[in-house]
């Protein structure tokens, strides 16, 4: 497992562990998947993955407790992150959501500590307050930001006094907009961009295709998984399969070796078995030629999907069955 280059406690993995699905019903696992979590998590371990993300919001604090119980005694050597939901995020309520999220979590202290999203009301100023006052008693260790464009996160840095390690966005293929400014500023700066969605909710698996929709709440709310959408998405899954047969690797593999080329950025996909676990590690070693990079980047930028007001009639249509 190869790891991000920076000064922090514990080392960080390139591909790390999302655990957006442990405890959610909106993922569709069905109630057996509680057990095969905990199957998930021990064997990322065994693969040296470090870096565990969760949050308060997923399953209102079940994703916490089982994550937490899976990871037991190693709790202690790896990057424990887990997000407080942006609502009221004054600084004493940071301080004790913070307190809350630990004790699900069953550690002394959480690795990195992020805010979910930016409030629209509530300035970083206090939240930064709160996140340093955690810091200083010892219950953080590092501060991040989640969703936070590249102007907000150096204003939360500011407001810190201290650096705001990273900043959890939705960056893959076909959601390059980190790359405009985040990315740069990570590399420049020593941060790091952690990037969650990396497979866009499985579009860039090539699992799927106009005739063959996905099933589950999460997916068919998402645009990318119109009819439409995965038809213009052809040709990009064929550039994924092509460079995949030369690295003996399937297109979600390669996926993810396109956002870890950067330095500075860093995975979190999620898994829905122990098998599933496995090929995302294994991504983190595979070593993308420049002519296959410039062949993905071209794909992707060919790829026209149908998103925002424009796909709200055909996700209607969709949903009706029309």
């Amino acid at each position: 497992m190869r790891h991000v280059r920076l000064d922090t406690p514990k080392p960080i993995s390139k591909i790390g562990l999302g655990t957006w699905q442990f405890g959610s019903k909106e993922w569709g696992y069905g109630p057996e998947y509680e057990r095969r979590a905990a199957e998930i998590v021990r064997r990322a371990l065994d693969l040296g993955v470090t870096l565990f993300d969760t949050a308060e919001l997923y399953g209102f604090g079940r994703s916490e407790r089982i994550l937490g119980a899976a990871l037991g005694d190693d709790r202690a050597k790896v990057v424990v992150a887990t997000k407080i939901f942006p609502l009221l995020p004054v600084a004493p309520v940071v301080q004790q959501r913070a307190v809350a999220s630990a004790a699900r979590l069953g550690v002394d202290g959480i690795d990195l500590y992020q805010v979910h999203q930016a409030n629209p009301v509530v300035a970083d100023t206090t939240t930064m307050r709160g996140m340093r006052s955690l810091q200083d008693v010892g219950l953080v260790g590092e501060v991040g930001v989640s969703n936070y464009g590249l102007r907000r996160w150096r204003f939360a840095e500011a407001a810190l006094g201290r650096r705001v390690l990273s900043n959890q966005v939705r960056y893959s293929m076909i959601d390059r907009g980190p790359e405009e400014d985040l990315i740069p500023y990570a590399e420049q700066a020593g941060r790091i961009v952690i990037a969650y969605s990396p497979l866009a909710q499985g579009f860039l698996s090539g699992r799927y295709d106009a005739t063959n929709p996905p099933a589950g709440a999460v997916r068919r709310a998402n645009p990318y998984f119109l009819p439409e959408n995965l038809e213009r998405g052809t040709a990009l899954i064929a550039t994924l399969r092509e460079v995949a047969d030369a690295h003996d690797a399937t297109p979600s593999q390669i996926a993810l070796a396109y956002v870890l080329r950067h330095p500075n950025v860093v995975a979190i996909p999620g898994a829905s078995g122990v098998e599933q676990m496995e090929r995302n590690a294994a991504a983190a070693e595979i070593d993308l030629a420049d002519d296959e990079y410039a062949a993905l980047v071209a794909a992707a930028h060919a790829f026209r999907p149908v998103t925002g007001l424009a796909a709200v009639p055909r996700m209607v249509r969709a949903r009706l069955g029309g």
